[in-house]
């Protein structure tokens, strides 16, 4: 099974930096949550005396080199994180937001790779991959669950198991051509989501909120 997982992970890790996007390994999962020996589960990232339970980078730096990807993943299932600030950026927000933005209304350019992590016992988050180098609208850098990731941080990238499941794409990169999206042109579909863009003036209109 962990052969199986590692070379699984290989696959998509080669496949994205083989279309230009940088990658990072991480942390793999480990320990059992059911049956007689079942454990507890914590993300392992092979450094003595690491204390970290959840998903984080291991001691790499990114890169986009298919030869060195293949090698980070010839022995552990790392789970695969993208780096963002290099090919695009992250815009992280709840469940609900991500669905009402997805379906809102115009900004062809809005439309860009998009991925689902699902958390336990909590709602999942979505990842809108943006153009890098923006910032945060300020209605929307007021918005709590709402979070940019950009230069030095990261995310977890499809098929990486979490406590609660596998990261999946909602939008895969080939929708799109690979490319991701217009920042500004997805943040104006969440501001009409939550009731603070300029559609919102043309009527009632279900929100995230009220969505939720």
């Amino acid at each position: 099974m962990r052969s199986w997982e590692r070379a699984k992970l290989r696959k998509a890790a080669i496949r994205y930096v083989e279309h230009g996007w940088h990658v990072l390994p991480g942390a793999y999962l480990v320990g059992q949550h059911a049956g007689r020996h079942a454990k507890e589960r914590r993300f392992d990232c092979g450094e003595a005396g690491c204390r970290t339970v959840a998903c984080h980078p291991a001691a790499y730096a990114p890169s986009r080199s298919p030869s060195v990807v293949a090698e980070w993943w010839r022995v552990h299932p790392y789970s695969v994180l993208f780096p963002t600030g290099h090919a695009f950026d992250v815009l992280e927000v709840s469940a609900a937001l991500g669905r009402a933005a997805l379906l809102g209304d115009g900004f062809v350019a809005a439309r860009g790779p998009v991925a689902v992590a699902q958390q336990k016992g909590q709602a999942d988050r979505w990842f809108f991959l943006v153009l890098p180098g923006h910032g945060l609208l300020p209605e929307l850098a007021q918005q709590p669950d709402v979070v940019l990731h950009g230069q030095g941080s990261w995310v977890p990238a499809a098929p990486s198991p979490q406590f609660g499941g596998r990261v999946r794409w909602e939008l895969s990169p080939e929708t799109h051509g690979w490319r991701p999206a217009e920042p500004y042109a997805v943040q104006a579909l969440m501001l009409d989501a939550i009731g603070a863009g300029p559609l919102a003036a043309t009527g009632p209109r279900a929100t995230w909120r009220t969505a939720a």
